[in-house]
Order: C-alpha cells, then sequence, then structure tokens
C-alpha cells in the first residue's frame, strides 16, 4: 500500500506529494519520508535536510544554486503555514519565468519538490513557520545565487507586497540580471 501520492504541476518538473495520515484520539502516525517510493516516482536522491524558522511577514529567497552544485528541495512545513513559491529559471524554457505557488503548513501533509532550474522562496503566514529542505547537494556559498521576490516581470501573487526580508535578499537582482546557468532540455518522448 503506497504511503505518497505525486500530482504533476505546472511549470513542468514541479511535484506536490501528499502522504498518508493515520489518525486516531491520540493523535497521528504518518511516514513523513519514503526514499523508494521517491526513487520511483523519478525524484533523485537528497543528501542534506535544512530547517528554518521564520516570524510572520518573512520573506525567504527566491533562491538557488549554480552548477556544479545546483540542488533539488523538497519543502515541507513542520509548523505553521507558509506561501511556498517556485520560479522556472531555465533559459529556453516554454514557462521560462512562470511560477507556481502551494500553500504549506503543518495541517496539510503535503511537500513540494522542486527540480534544479527553479529559484525557490516563500512568505511566512503564520505567527511562525519552520521549515523543512530536503536538499540534493550541500550548500556551496561560492554558488548561492538569488533572484528578488518582488520582480516585476515575475508578477508573483504574494499574499503581501510588504515582507521582512534579509540584507541578501533586499540586494538580489532582478531575473533578466541573475546570475543563471540553467538551460531547458526537452523532455524525451517515451
Amino acid at each position: 500500500m503506497p504511503g505518497l501520492t505525486f500530482t504533476k504541476l505546472e511549470p513542468e518538473g514541479l511535484v506536490l506529494i501528499e502522504g498518508r495520515i493515520f489518525s486516531d484520539d491520540r493523535g497521528f502516525f504518518l511516514e513523513g519520508y519514503r526514499e523508494a517510493e521517491l526513487l520511483e516516482a523519478g525524484l533523485p536522491r537528497f543528501v542534506q535536510d535544512n530547517i528554518s524558522r521564520s516570524s510572520q511577514g518573512t520573506v525567504r529567497g527566491l533562491h538557488y544554486q549554480k552548477a556544479p552544485a545546483a540542488q533539488a528541495k523538497l519543502m515541507r512545513c513542520l509548523r505553521g503555514k507558509v506561501f511556498d513559491v517556485a520560479v522556472d529559471i531555465r533559459r529556453g524554457s516554454p514557462t521560462y519565468g512562470k511560477w507556481a505557488a502551494v500553500e504549506l503548513s503543518d495541517e496539510r501533509n503535503l511537500m513540494l519538490y522542486i527540480p534544479v532550474g527553479f529559484a525557490h522562496g516563500f512568505y511566512t503566514l503564520s505567527e511562525t513557520a519552520d521549515i523543512l529542505y530536503k536538499v540534493t547537494t550541500y550548500f556551496s556559498l561560492e554558488h548561492d545565487r538569488g533572484v528578488r521576490w518582488d520582480d516585476p516581470a515575475l508578477d508573483i501573487a504574494w499574499p503581501s507586497k510588504a515582507g521582512t526580508l534579509s540584507a541578501k535578499d533586499l540586494r538580489l537582482p532582478l531575473l533578466a540580471e541573475a546570475d543563471n546557468d540553467f538551460a531547458w532540455k526537452q523532455p524525451s518522448a517515451r
């Protein structure tokens, strides 16, 4: 009996993953990660877990790492609620500059898979939020890059036009000026 369900999203490559929750009067049980099912669904192996805590109104992102340290991410909200965003930054992609957003929370058992070639960020909706990021490569300051969260060309429908950002995120460039080496590859016919 599979524990995870996979729903493909647009832009192509994003996947929403839901686990089965077993609840009773004591609480619940959830298998939060099943590597075999993720691999069978075509997702990569993850090598590192990161956890962040953010206060309401905080924006983190939009971040990515360039090759050879490019990262795919698997996002889950452990506590609270966030508006989680992924932007296609693969040059030549038919959905270049397009974005998708999912509300991740501790009340819904959802994970968002974000492949290499996407910038990622989130806006904290609850008083605080704890986010678990599973990533496919280790953090590399040398390859760490980003795009401005409020880039008018992206036109992301954030829950608010105001957000609390780090000094680093305030200096991020627009997508048109970003240091980005991702190229879209047409999926092979099956």
